[in-house]
């Protein structure tokens, strides 16, 4: 089982003929993912690589292709308009890769896409991936293996780093969700964890957060209350000095509010197994499983 993504899922990718959507585009292919068709405007007609059928817009991909997720590959300055798109097209499940994309652009785009159902995962994120089943975004595959843990995080480095501790420890992946660290993103960490939770083929979380904010302060608070399975997580920069920001944009401590210690003592409070460094995940869970 899984979360998000599986074998079901029809795959169209927006900029694909673009520098990193060309790219990913293949390595999702050779993943084993079901990539039926790219969108790159004013190349409609031809196709990708021999293979993948390119459309001048999401709705015609959808028409003809049945498709039902899409991942951007898009300019920040654009990447607004092209979630949109696939939600007004029908997209069940839009992932947006695209780093830099304005806040204001987002502001504008989340309540467009939640009015028509869709689901949207970051922007700047690494996507997912359900291992052995559908690889969406640019979590490299090789590092993952299929299981029973599911992984949800605001860092994709770190996310890599993590699930390749647990596949080399033995420890397979159900899913692996990256859900951004930029301030407006579509989904949370309690929508994973609600997710997860849900899903019967995860038996354990790992919850990957970092300084900035209070959503793993409100995510503790929801475990506590609704999540059953074991938890295990771990926060970044728990060095950082305050008021500098560390890589993500939404990674900023404002005043006493969004330390690493803050949010330790939260987890820690909520039952959360506290992992002071990514290489405990594996020791962790084990303690809890």
């Amino acid at each position: 089982m899984s979360i998000f993504v599986d074998q079901e899922t029809r795959l169209v990718v927006q900029g694909i003929t673009g520098r990193e959507g060309s790219f990913h585009a293949r390595q999702m292919l050779e993943y084993g993912t079901a990539l039926v068709a790219g969108v790159t405007p004013g190349k409609g007609g031809q196709q990708f690589d021999g293979q993948v059928p390119i459309f001048n817009t999401v709705a015609d991909a959808v028409a003809r292709t049945g498709a039902n997720v899409s991942v951007v590959y898009v300019p920040p300055a654009v990447a607004a308009g092209a979630v949109m798109e696939a939600a007004d097209a029908g997209i069940s499940l839009i992932v947006c890769i695209t780093e830099g994309v304005p806040v204001l652009d987002m502001a504008r785009a989340m309540p467009f896409v939640r009015a028509r159902g869709s689901r949207l995962i970051g922007p700047n994120c690494p996507g997912l991936i359900t291992p052995g089943q559908s690889k969406v975004g640019i979590i490299p595959g090789n590092i993952c293996a299929p299981g029973r843990v599911g992984l949800v995080s605001r860092s994709g480095t770190l996310t890599y780093e993590v699930v390749n501790h647990l596949t080399r420890n033995g420890i397979g992946q159900s899913t692996c969700v990256g859900i951004g660290g930029d301030p407006i993103i579509g989904t949370n960490f309690i929508d994973c964890l609600r997710a997860f939770q849900d899903d019967p083929g995860t038996d354990a979380i790992v919850m990957l957060g970092e300084i900035g904010g209070t959503d793993e302060q409100h995510a503790a608070a929801y475990v506590k209350e609704h999540v059953s399975k074991p938890v295990v997580g771990f926060i970044a920069g728990q060095t950082a000095p305050k008021g500098r920001r560390m890589g993500h944009a939404g990674a900023i401590i404002s005043g006493s509010s969004g330390t690493a210690e803050e949010k330790l003592a939260a987890f820690a409070a909520a039952g959360i197994g506290v992992m002071r460094r990514p290489v405990d995940v594996v020791a962790s869970l084990r303690s809890r499983l």
